[in-house]
C-alpha cells in the first residue's frame, strides 16, 4: 500500500484491495473512504466488496464516488462528514489524487492556500489544476 498523510487523522491512497484492508484497520485506521466509481473498476473491488471488507475488519465505511471533474458542492460536504471526528481515515481512488482534492477544497477558507498546496505536494500531488476552486471556496468560506 502507498499510503500518503495529508494530516495527523487523514491518510490518502491509490486503490486498496479488500485484503489490505485488515492491515489497515490493524494500524489504527477506524474509516474507509472511498472515492472512487464502481464504473472504473471491477466487480472483485466494487463498493459492496469493500463496504463488507471494512465491517469484517472493524471500520467505518463511505462510498462517495468522484467522476473525474465532477466535484459537487455535496460531495465536499460528504467527504467532510466522513473524515471529521471518527479517527484515523483513509481515503482512496485510483491514484490518491481525487482524495487529495477533495480534502483541500475540504480545507478551503481552514487553512492558507499555500499550505494546502504545499501538504499536496509534499504527498506528490499538484493540485495548481484546482487552485482557483480552492480560492472561490475560500472567499465564500471566509
Amino acid at each position: 500500500m502507498d499510503l500518503r498523510q495529508l494530516s495527523p487523522t487523514l491518510a490518502v491512497s491509490p486503490q486498496i484491495l479488500p485484503d489490505e484492508v485488515p492491515a489497515l484497520a490493524a494500524a489504527g485506521f477506524k474509516v474507509l473512504v472511498n472515492n472512487r466509481p464502481d464504473e472504473e473498476i471491477g466487480a472483485e473491488i466494487d463498493h459492496e466488496v469493500m463496504a463488507q471488507a471494512a465491517a469484517s475488519a472493524g471500520m467505518g465505511y463511505h462510498y462517495l464516488p468522484f467522476h473525474p471533474g465532477q466535484v459537487t458542492p455535496q460531495l465536499i460536504t460528504d467527504f467532510i462528514a466522513a473524515t471529521t471526528g471518527r479517527g484515523p481515515v483513509i481515503a482512496y481512488c485510483r491514484s490518491g489524487h481525487r482524495c487529495t482534492v477533495l480534502w483541500a477544497l475540504s480545507q478551503a477558507g481552514k487553512r492558507p492556500e499555500p499550505e494546502i498546496l504545499e501538504v499536496a505536494a509534499g504527498a506528490g500531488y499538484d493540485l495548481t489544476p484546482v487552485r482557483p476552486l480552492i480560492a472561490s471556496l475560500a472567499s465564500r468560506r471566509g
